[in-house]
């Protein structure tokens, strides 16, 4: 059984343009966090595309958070992710149905390879190989050539970021260190649910996650756990499309409904909550706790032994 101990208190910072990048890993650190997840993004313009293109911060610019991660003692998650730019009919990157497979996985490929090269001359402490690819999951020959390839590149330990609704179904469980999988299920079936109901939910999802991960033999990572402070993030907080009024009290009933459910449980080798990398503050709606009361309950959690 893996131990109660809570091993990785990650954050996650998306590198999506111009910030002040050294500013908030100072603050991540600062909440109790001993990991950064840095989310970077190559595009495709559909989900028929047979390739990737380079999008986002450059590598020098990467290389460059990365070290200044490690300045503030935060081990470092790399976390690529493919981005798809147009999206119809509930089109998203789990739903990626390319052209010709063999051109996109051999694009996939150069992708992932590209971030394990820069993983291991930055002294990356985690890898992640992919994220919520549901409908490429079945391929378990092209991702285990895949991971011998990054193996050959970097030595460290690695994690596929599984969907909330899609972790069983991976086919190659067995030749990454965690069975990672995204938090986002939903809670409540109406905005305002009481904290007691949220939690409730957690703790039936925990149980659900920690079975999985010990029939498989493998430590169990939340790779993403966030909710928009709007009414009603609750209910979907994997919809970061969403545009309703904002709602502080909403996204911090979630955050302590996942604190009580977790908290002193075993089976659970760490978690990354979702995003620090915006503004914040009272009037903002997105994901991030910065400046709100969700950030008290963060500070609280990563604190508790």
């Amino acid at each position: 059984m893996i131990s109660a101990l809570l091993l990785i208190k990650g954050v996650a910072l998306g590198l999506w343009g111009e910030a002040d990048h050294a500013a908030m890993l100072r603050e991540i650190a600062a909440l109790g966090a001993d990991h950064v997840s840095l989310v970077v993004a190559w595009k495709q313009p559909d989900v028929r595309a047979t390739a990737l293109a380079p999008g986002g911060i450059s590598d020098d610019a990467l290389r460059g958070v990365i070290r200044a991660a490690h300045r503030e003692k935060l081990r470092v998650l790399l976390f690529p992710i493919v981005d798809v730019e147009r999206r119809v009919g509930g089109e998203w990157r789990g739903t990626l149905a390319p052209a010709d497979i063999g051109a996109w996985w051999a694009s996939y490929e150069a992708f992932i390879l590209h971030y394990a090269a820069i993983a291991a001359d930055e002294g990356v402490e985690l890898l992640s190989v992919g994220s919520e690819l549901c409908s490429t999951e079945s391929w378990r020959d092209r991702w285990y050539h895949l991971i011998s390839k990054v193996e050959r590149v970097y030595a460290g330990p690695l994690v596929y970021s599984a969907n909330w609704d899609h972790y069983e179904p991976v086919s190659f469980w067995e030749r990454v260190t965690y069975v990672g999988v995204t938090g986002y299920f939903e809670l409540a079936r109406a905005a305002g649910a009481p904290e007691e109901a949220l939690t409730r939910t957690w703790d039936a999802a925990r149980q659900r996650l920690t079975a999985f991960a010990a029939s498989v033999g493998k430590p169990l990572l939340l790779t993403e756990v966030g909710y928009p402070s709007q009414k009603g993030s609750a209910t979907r907080p994997w919809d970061y499309t969403a545009t309703a009024p904002v709602d502080l009290e909403e996204q911090r009933r979630a955050y302590a409904a996942f604190a009580s459910a977790w908290r002193g449980k075993a089976g659970l080798a760490g978690v990354v909550f979702w995003d620090w990398g915006r503004p914040g503050g009272a009037r903002d709606g997105s994901y991030t706790p910065r400046g709100k009361p969700a950030e008290k309950v963060l500070r609280r959690f990563f604190a508790a032994p």
